[in-house]
């Protein structure tokens, strides 16, 4: 009997693509960077295809899979993967939701420290030659309130860092219960509304989908109190781009910073590319190695446990 087909479509860690091919039972196959066209092509023969974030596993790409039963994202999120067409073909859709939860949590708080105490323009300032401190003055996060959109893994693992260094987090998630919201030692807000009056620091930590989509538009943006900051390491299309922008330039955000975007890599006629106070990583949150090695191990053993028990 054949081993099924794999097909690794985006790099994941060694230990990920050994766990897959362990004992022989599963073919699997390395090919990365494609095309949708070159992946329409070879999908075929494919049992599982492993992805990440690169690879967009579209209708056409599960509608020409003729042996497809499994699509694995080594991360979490699987919003670069048709959930319907692949649910209407009876294919799996699994992710590895816990692998980097350490990882994006700790670098949603390195971003946040970094635009408290503006430390990537104080770099800067140094290396252009100069020692320009008074431009350069940041906040403490000591007493001040934290807000957290989305209190799964990430933003839970976020809430306990930030209590550490003495903030006040408040959180809305309207699928957490006030029993959970004591155990975290936060306070539950019921509208959104009052959470963005009240933090001096916003953090996204919520799946996108058709209603989160633009959650912090222009509108939105405008209910932050004035010199708030705000953090991004969920996904892109949670914050309206151009909106953030403006109100950065109007200086009514006194500060933001970015690891994901609407359109990655970030095109070079981004208004953020201009934007004032402003700190970017290109999609950094899962980028080390303890999380690369965690969520390839994951993945390849959802799959194993679908294709083989």
């Amino acid at each position: 009997m054949q081993a099924p087909k794999i097909l690794i479509a985006d790099p994941i860690s060694p230990r990920g693509a050994e766990e897959l091919s362990r004992d022989g039972a599963l073919d699997v196959v390395t090919r990365t960077g494609l095309t949708e066209s070159e992946l329409i092509e070879i999908i075929p023969q494919f049992s599982a295809i492993v992805v990440r974030s690169q690879t967009k596993v579209t209708a056409a790409v599960l509608n020409a899979g003729a042996q497809l039963r499994v699509v694995g994202r080594a991360g979490v999120g699987v919003d670069n993967v048709d959930v319907e067409t692949a649910t209407r073909r009876g294919v799996i859709v699994m992710n590895a939701p816990s692998g980097n939860t350490i990882s994006t949590a700790e670098h949603a708080f390195s971003l946040l420290l970094s635009v408290a105490r503006k430390i990537p323009q104080a770099d800067a300032v140094i290396r252009r030659g100069s020692w320009d401190r008074k431009n350069l003055e940041g906040v403490e996060l000591c007493d001040k309130t934290l807000g957290i959109i989305g209190m799964g893994r990430i933003g839970s693992e976020l809430s306990r860092r930030a209590i550490a260094f003495g903030m006040r987090v408040i959180a809305y998630d309207p699928y957490l219960s006030a029993t959970r919201a004591r155990t975290l030692q936060i306070e539950l807000v019921e509208e959104l509304d009052d959470l963005l009056a009240r933090a001096d620091f916003l953090t996204l930590h919520t799946p996108l989908t058709s209603e989160t989509h633009h959650l912090l538009d222009a509108v939105r943006l405008a209910k932050l109190k004035p010199g708030a900051r705000v953090i991004n390491c969920a996904r892109g299309g949670l914050i309206d781009e151009n909106a953030l922008a403006a109100a950065l330039q109007d200086r009514h955000i006194a500060a933001a910073a970015l690891d994901v975007f609407e359109i990655e890599p970030l095109p070079d006629d981004s208004p953020l590319r201009s934007a004032p106070n402003l700190v970017l990583t290109p999609h950094l949150g899962a980028s080390t190695v303890e999380a690369q090695e965690s969520v390839g191990i994951e993945i390849a053993q959802s799959i194993r446990a679908a294709l083989l028990d």
